[in-house]
């Protein structure tokens, strides 16, 4: 479990450094500030919850249930609310028409982010 956090880990902090340099290079011509905001608030999520992974990864030598639903919420909470992001902030230069109806994707990986701190609170009560 614990190579399979740092692991997913590398992977989104990669991606977000990338799409921040796509972002600061080549976004910063096409989308209004406004797209551009929405575009920086995903990496910066992303960044956040990058980091929260391989801070749970020292938990992950502990095993628990609670350490695995942590790392759940906190993947499929980057992917939902940062994904969301990426594709609102560039729906006009993208015209993917399922993209207007994804509005409420990001709330939902919002709340799997707050259940994902939630989890790695529990999971520090209950370690000694």
């Amino acid at each position: 479990m614990n190579r399979r956090i740092i692991l997913t880990a590398s992977f989104f902090g990669a991606v977000a450094v990338m799409f921040g340099a796509f972002g600061a290079h080549s976004l910063k011509n096409v989308l209004s500030p406004d797209q551009l905001a929405i575009w920086t608030k995903g990496i910066e999520y992303q960044f956040y919850h990058t980091f929260a992974l391989l801070f749970l990864s020292t938990f992950a030598r502990f095993r628990t249930k609670l350490v695995d639903i942590s790392y759940f919420c906190f993947t499929l909470g980057i992917v939902l609310f940062s994904g969301s992001l990426y594709l609102l902030a560039t729906r006009e230069i993208t015209h993917l028409g399922f993209v207007n109806i994804i509005g409420p994707v990001t709330p939902l990986g919002g709340l799997l982010l707050i259940a994902g701190w939630a989890m790695l609170f529990f999971a520090a009560l209950k370690n000694r």
